[in-house]
């Protein structure tokens, strides 16, 4: 069982590298044939947890939807390819939040703000996007924008707890811990999200992501789930 919750504060980068002599849980290719961390059970959880949230939630995506197509027009979910279990590409969905040729918009904003560039590198995330979308950014910090992804959970790609999901050029940046990442499927929430949100650094990122899987426990995704509600609720802590 789960002996306690840590903070980011109590979770130091070093804190996710392996002790000498002994190797991290995913780091030899070989244990790759092995199921998801969790196995079935976590895997028959999300299926009812992902099911129940969208029957529950299924009038409030239908609102956020009719709001993006009134205000943004064109498709009201985006996809981008992350990577999955075992490597494996997906498409993550979202409701969109960002003007409609957000490639360019970033390119321009990194080019002209040394100091959004620097935060771009470090974090993958920026406090003051230009890309986001006045709707966009009230569905981002209520997490409305990622009830879609409860759609990846019921395909199988995602689990409701679990690292971010990440893209290919963010894979370096998890070093010898990425077996750790490829050996369980990213999640809708996670320990990240509930422990710093959008505060943490990509380094405490990865210690975090480190530390979940090595105290993987069915507990520890209740508790996740339950401050992610809080979180949800105090939408000024939402990422």
């Amino acid at each position: 069982m789960q002996q306690g919750f840590p903070a980011v504060s109590q979770i130091a980068v070093s804190d996710a590298v392996s002790e000498p002599g002994k190797p991290s849980p995913a780091q030899n290719a070989g244990t790759y044939f092995e199921p998801p961390l969790g196995g079935r059970s976590k895997r028959v959880a999300d299926v009812l947890i992902a099911a129940t949230a969208l029957v529950l939630a299924a009038p409030v995506m239908l609102m956020v939807a009719l709001l993006i197509r009134m205000t943004l027009g064109g498709p009201t979910v985006f996809s981008h390819t992350r990577v999955g279990f075992r490597g494996k590409p997906f498409n993550c969905y979202k409701f969109r939040s960002m003007v409609s040729n957000s490639d360019e918009v970033l390119s321009k904003h990194l080019a002209n703000n040394p100091d959004a560039a620097r935060e771009w590198d470090e974090c993958r995330k920026l406090r003051n996007d230009p890309r986001v979308t006045l709707l966009g950014q009230m569905i981002r910090k209520s997490s409305l924008d990622e009830l879609p992804q409860l759609f990846n959970v019921l395909r199988g790609e995602m689990s409701c707890v679990g690292p971010r999901p990440i893209v290919q050029d963010e894979l370096c940046r998890y070093g010898s811990h990425v077996g750790e990442y490829l050996q369980v499927r990213p999640g809708l929430t996670g320990l990240w999200q509930v422990s710093g949100r959008s505060s943490a650094d990509y380094a405490e990122r990865v210690s975090l992501d480190s530390h979940y899987v090595r105290n993987w426990s069915p507990w520890l995704d209740l508790v996740i789930l339950l401050r992610t509600v809080i979180a949800v609720m105090r939408v000024d802590r939402a990422s």
